[in-house]
């Protein structure tokens, strides 16, 4: 791919717009899946769970989430009005169980210990002030709650042509360093590795990332 091609698909990674915004958003949710589900797997969802996604993406998994458990409350939320909207779009059929805000990526908009569960998958690289959002999922998460972060090793993602635009990488030293200078103390982490179809759609290649499960 040309420079200005990455720089476009890097932008549509943090904030997918318009029609190459809901190409990338498809694409994101296939390459994506399988982290995905590992994160939902290790928040250990139980009946009556309320539960937040940070950057949902399109939402086509939402349905697998929604079938882990009873009586399930999700949101989800993102930067992404295109986004936004497919979610919308992919979950018509689970209204009375799914919810999803747009927000301007800074401020978590909701109160104090309002989930049970939180999580987010291949977010971080875009966070601006990394400790101050940290402390915010703090915030809102309940006593005994669970925050699953997920992402890429840096030194996986830094041989990807587009990382170089806009993505701040992290090592597993780095990002508990990150997580130590927040509220949070406690977390357990696994590695995993896994083959994808790259993102420029020109080859399969080993992603080797990390599961971060922190507790308050």
């Amino acid at each position: 791919m040309e420079q200005n091609e990455l720089k476009i698909l890097a932008q549509n990674l943090a904030n997918p717009q318009g029609e190459k915004g809901i190409e990338i958003g498809e694409m994101m949710n296939e390459t994506n899946l399988g982290m995905t589900l590992v994160s939902i797997k290790a928040l250990s969802v139980e009946d009556g769970n309320h539960i937040l996604e940070i950057g949902h993406g399109n939402g086509r998994h939402v349905e697998n989430l929604l079938a882990r458990a009873e009586n399930l409350r999700y949101i989800g939320i993102d930067i992404s009005e295109t986004m936004h909207v497919e979610a919308e779009k992919n979950n018509k059929n689970f209204q009375d169980k799914a919810e999803f805000v747009l927000y301007e990526g800074e401020i978590l908009p909701f109160e104090d210990k309002t989930f049970d569960k939180i999580f987010t998958v291949n977010t971080v690289y875009f966070w601006e002030n990394p400790v101050n959002f940290l402390n915010g999922i703090y915030r809102i998460l309940k006593d005994n709650g669970t925050f699953v972060l997920t992402f890429g090793q840096r030194n996986f993602m830094e041989k990807l042509p587009f990382t170089p635009y806009n993505f701040n990488l992290y090592n597993n030293d780095e990002m508990e360093q990150l997580i130590s200078e927040s509220h949070f103390k406690r977390m357990k982490i696994s590695e995993k590795e896994e083959e994808i179809k790259s993102k420029t759609g020109e080859e399969f290649i080993k992603r080797k990332y990390t599961v971060l499960t922190i507790n308050k």
